[in-house]
């Protein structure tokens, strides 16, 4: 038998390992979430719930900005095919109200709430535990590469948002939502410096502000 290299690198991937301890812990069913598109400077920020059928987990599952755009989309359909999915998308309005934090932790309640099932833990992704989460919470610290349902979470808050972005192109063709998705890329900053803010932008985000005439 040849010998591992020892130089090879180690690829982290996400495991079932928390949900299934949570499971012996007296857990009976158990949602990952996570959020995409807290950093552009337009668009909604939007967070997902996601319950996996331990039975049909999809393979392949992933911290969503690890796999490609194809990727992505056909675990996306494999994961609404298999799994108990919401997600929610706070718009601009909630965001400049509440600021992103809030904003993204307002969604991840209500994607929590808009799923067909309930949840008796939720595994969130990074270190906040939403006030008024309708179940118990245990946040966890880069979960989308730790836990299979963040992973499956990411997964379907990316494809949503990035959809959306595309819906606000054709309706912006200006601002080109469909190729940098909001962030504050070059392209992005020069159509605000010559178009100024629109509708879908962040008015709280300093560029933002910066640019308005």
């Amino acid at each position: 038998m040849p010998k591992r290299d020892s130089k090879a690198p180690i690829i982290d991937v996400p495991s079932y390992a928390l949900e299934e301890a949570a499971l012996a812990g007296g857990s009976t069913m158990i949602a990952g979430i996570d959020e995409a598109g807290r950093g552009p400077l337009a668009g909604p920020v939007v967070a997902a719930a996601v319950v996996l059928d331990p039975r049909a987990i999809p393979d392949g599952l992933n911290d969503s900005k690890k796999l490609t755009e194809y990727r992505r989309e056909a675990l996306f359909t494999e994961i609404m095919a298999t799994a108990h999915v919401a997600f929610c998308a706070a718009p601009v309005e909630v965001i400049d109200r509440l600021n992103i934090r809030g904003a993204t932790l307002w969604a991840m309640c209500q994607a929590l709430d808009a799923l067909p099932v309930r949840p008796d833990l939720a595994l969130i992704d990074g270190r906040d535990i939403p006030e008024g989460l309708s179940c118990a919470g245990q946040f966890v610290i880069g979960g989308d590469g730790k836990s299979l349902s963040i992973a499956a979470a990411s997964i379907v808050a990316k494809v949503a948002r990035d959809r959306m972005c595309h819906i606000m192109d054709t309706g912006l063709p200006l601002y080109r939502f469909g190729q940098h998705k909001g962030y504050g890329t070059a392209l992005h900053l020069e159509a605000l410096a010559t178009h100024g803010p629109c509708e879908l932008h962040r008015m709280s985000f300093a560029p933002v502000l910066a640019a308005r005439r």
